[in-house]
């Protein structure tokens, strides 16, 4: 780690969980209920063959990587990945002022009844949603097996390959996807699918990140490390052939499907506290955080497959970056979109 200061909250502050924790975490709240009222996780091992190599990871430059269909997301999924993934959910409800996510199913009264988690994690957001809808099926589904053992009874995990054929029966209400850029070889068929599992008047919430920070003030410029950064990871990505998108991309996409009402909305994640205002400077707190734990991982894996990179290079420059994103004369940030949209029953699409 560099020896340069950081900006970060508390330990004591970063509500995260591991696996472990946060199944005990959910014991211990429901003691007194009935003993039905947690089950372990129903985890089925996909919608599609799978072999030994959902449980087997694979070793590189000190972390581990998903071994069931291997490369296609190249961030770790050992226990430090889990816990920044949860330290990022965090930042996300902070980002939304305490909602889960910013399409109207999350509404305290929305009528949904099924619920799909898509590149789940952790499983943090799927367990969260199913405890504020407790008359919501939830189901989360991603690469690794890294989410919880223990589950509410209407909250459920698969192992599955988003890029295969989903071959679930009944559609669903609302399809939450958070986080996926880099992970998605074609965002136009992966939108199509969604469309095609939901139910008639459904919404799909895509949440994605941009790996270029900006500013708006002229104080972040080509030459500093994390912009630099940010155009290696596009073109890493670019020759991996999952490119990080450009998420306003993604709106014009949603209404090519057929999605109705399709709405963005910008959130700014600035890389330390130095906004002025309140709700940003504590913002950015969480992300430098989440960036001191997570930013090397990101890089890691693009930079060293895809462009050649030794482990070593790499560490310089994560060195050159955390000076970057400690330096409250810097005022840049990483632009997170919110895009959702509704499919539109037989009667209300018909001429």
């Amino acid at each position: 780690r560099c020896s340069c200061g950081r900006t970060g909250i508390p330990a004591s502050q970063i509500l995260t969980k591991n696996r472990g924790h946060r199944a005990a975490n959910h014991l211990s709240q429901n003691q007194d209920d009935d003993a039905a009222s947690i089950t372990p996780s129903s985890v089925n091992l996909s919608t599609s063959s799978v072999t030994s190599s959902v449980l087997e990871y694979r070793q590189e430059n000190g972390r581990t990587y998903h071994g069931y269909k291997e490369g296609k997301y190249m961030l770790p999924n050992d226990d430090r990945e889990v816990e920044r993934l949860d330290l990022q959910h965090n930042l996300f409800i902070r980002t939304f002022d305490g909602r889960l996510a910013t399409a109207p199913p999350n509404d305290p009264d929305a009528k949904v009844k099924n619920v799909l988690d898509v590149g789940t994690g952790s499983g943090i957001w799927a367990m969260d949603f199913g405890d504020q809808h407790p008359e919501v099926e939830v189901r989360g589904f991603d690469l690794s097996a890294v989410f919880p053992e223990f589950t509410a009874p209407n909250v459920r995990f698969e192992i599955d390959d988003l890029e295969e054929p989903w071959t679930w029966t009944e559609p669903f209400d609302y399809i939450h996807s958070r986080m996926m850029n880099s992970s998605i070889s074609d965002w136009k068929a992966y939108i199509q699918k969604c469309y095609n599992h939901l139910s008639d008047g459904g919404y799909l919430e895509l949440i994605e990140i941009d790996c270029i920070p900006l500013s708006d003030d002229g104080t972040l410029t080509p030459e500093h490390s994390i912009m630099k950064t940010g155009n290696l990871l596009l073109e890493a990505t670019t020759n991996a052939g999952r490119k990080y998108i450009y998420p306003p991309d993604l709106k014009s996409m949603m209404m090519e499907a057929g999605f109705d009402g399709v709405t963005m909305q910008l959130f700014k994640w600035p890389v330390n506290s130095w906004p002025k205002e309140r709700k940003y400077k504590e913002i950015g707190q969480w992300q430098n955080e989440n960036l001191f734990q997570g930013w090397e991982a990101i890089c890691m894996a693009p930079l060293t497959r895809a462009l050649g990179w030794t482990k070593e290079e790499v560490t310089v420059l994560m060195a050159q970056n955390r000076q970057d994103f400690n330096n409250r004369n810097i005022h840049a940030y990483f632009p997170i979109w919110t895009i959702y949209g509704r499919k539109l029953s037989r009667t209300e699409s018909q001429p």
